[in-house]
């Protein structure tokens, strides 16, 4: 058989060349990406089979990328947490607002990534999910991701936006990002009476707990 034989063998009877195959990587990606709305709606009880019909592909791809569901479930856990989007989204941020609407918008993106965090991490939980998908590689106790790590890149792009005025900062922008990323942590969590909405919780942050003499109810 000639080397055109052989190529028109390869290409099939169509005689269309087959689609080069996905990357491994990119396929997973696009796997969890299509997942990750369907753990938020029915949590593990999702099926291989509604997953790979998000992600028009065939239930047998999704085995070629992971071991098991479970091991799916656990990347999706893993990319709710990832910071990545929300780090490009604070730095995407326009620095020639002032800071108070700076820090609007810093809310806005933040308290989605919080709440893409617990609505899977509460799906998964609702059915003992989540304590079964700690990682042995994370350590011996088997926790889940460094937390420390999934807030390092939030609070570094936190104090990008304070550097425009540094000089009017009674501290250094690294350290306000510190104070207050931990605020609007401490104000989303779980059980807190009346969490404070953005425009308290950056006129808390920007002003203190004292008006000012003679400032409206509500006001600096």
């Amino acid at each position: 058989m000639d080397e055109n034989s052989n190529k028109a063998e390869k290409q099939g009877s169509s005689g269309r060349k087959r689609a080069p195959a996905m990357e491994a990587g990119r396929r997973r990606e696009m796997i969890v990406s299509a997942a990750l709305p369907l753990v938020v709606e029915y949590g593990a009880a999702v099926t291989t089979a509604q997953i790979a019909r998000a992600a028009g592909i065939g239930e047998g791809t999704i085995f070629r990328v992971f071991s098991d569901k479970d091991a799916l479930l656990a990347a999706c856990m893993d990319a709710a947490v990832r910071p990545d989007d929300t780090v490009a989204h604070l730095e995407a941020i326009a620095l020639e607002q002032p800071l108070e609407e700076r820090l609007h918008q810093a809310c806005e993106v933040l308290r989605g990534h919080m709440n893409r965090i617990g609505q899977v991490a509460g799906a998964l939980a609702a059915v003992g999910k989540l304590d079964r998908m700690r990682r042995p590689e994370a350590g011996a106790k088997g926790e889940m991701p460094d937390r420390e790590a999934g807030l390092a890149g939030p609070r570094a792009a936190l104090a990008a936006l304070f550097e425009p005025d540094r000089d009017a900062l009674r501290q250094p922008p690294e350290r306000l990002a510190a104070v207050f990323q931990m605020m609007l942590l401490a104000s989303g969590r779980p059980g807190t009476a009346e969490p404070l909405d953005n425009d308290e919780l950056v006129g808390l942050f920007l002003h203190g707990a004292v008006r000012a003499p003679g400032a409206p109810e509500g006001g600096a």
